[in-house]
């Protein structure tokens, strides 16, 4: 009954205190030392490609998966990207018809230092059996200290908005009650591009060359209260 008498007495102790209460942000853009570029292959029908037949129901040519990979994989190579920079990321089944085939997929995560070899595989690969090409996870050994900065800039600027806020009502600021770090900070770190590369490689080829997609993009909010003399 005690300590329960005595968090009441603190809780209006502290609602009693003149205070305001903030949230600074930061924003910082770090260039990536290592880029992951997802590949999704797939089976697919020659007669899909060759004009052969434009009835589904009448393919009959299968390219199997083994194929297509070894295809990529030789493209890649020419453009100086090992087989040691790749790994298979995920492998999946895709339902042609009821009744019919089943397509094979396959992810493949290559692992590149420069924005420019994505452009390399756009040009050099053969798109037959590629379901799309997409940005994955953008990575710098020193993010852990890019987070550090960032959180310290968010509290600054948190502080610099709270001190005019009080001037502006002809008051001091005081001395640091709370600081709280939302749960959800740094939600975006980067920002994922995806399109069918089979429809419009053009576009894709341009958005690889927009300054957004080359960044590893940190964001970080930081709630602070202070008193107010």
């Amino acid at each position: 009954f005690a300590l329960f008498a005595w968090n009441i007495l603190a809780n209006a102790q502290e609602s009693d205190k003149r205070y305001v209460e903030v949230t600074g942000s930061s924003e910082i853009e770090v260039v990536p030392e290592e880029i992951h570029f997802l590949i999704q292959i797939k089976e697919y029908w020659e007669e899909e490609y060759t004009g052969k037949s434009k009835k589904e129901e009448d393919f009959r040519t299968k390219v199997p998966l083994a194929m297509i990979e070894k295809d990529l994989r030789k493209s890649l190579r020419k453009i100086g990207i090992s087989d040691e920079a790749i790994r298979t990321q995920e492998v999946g089944e895709y339902w042609r018809q009821r009744g019919k085939e089943f397509l094979i997929g396959k992810q493949l995560d290559i692992r590149l230092t420069d924005f420019e070899q994505i452009n390399s595989i756009i040009r050099s690969v053969n798109t037959w059996g590629i379901e799309s090409m997409r940005i994955g996870e953008l990575k710098h050994k020193d993010l852990p200290m890019y987070r550090k900065q960032g959180k310290i800039e968010a509290l600054k600027a948190a502080r610099e908005k709270a001190s005019y806020l009080v001037e502006a009502m002809g008051q001091q600021l005081g001395e640091v009650i709370r600081i709280v770090e939302p749960a959800d900070n740094n939600i975006s770190r980067y920002i994922p591009f995806q399109a069918q590369s089979n429809v419009s490689m053009g576009y894709v080829a341009s958005a690889w060359e927009d300054e957004q997609y080359r960044v590893i993009k940190l964001r970080y909010e930081m709630t602070a209260r202070f008193a107010i003399k």
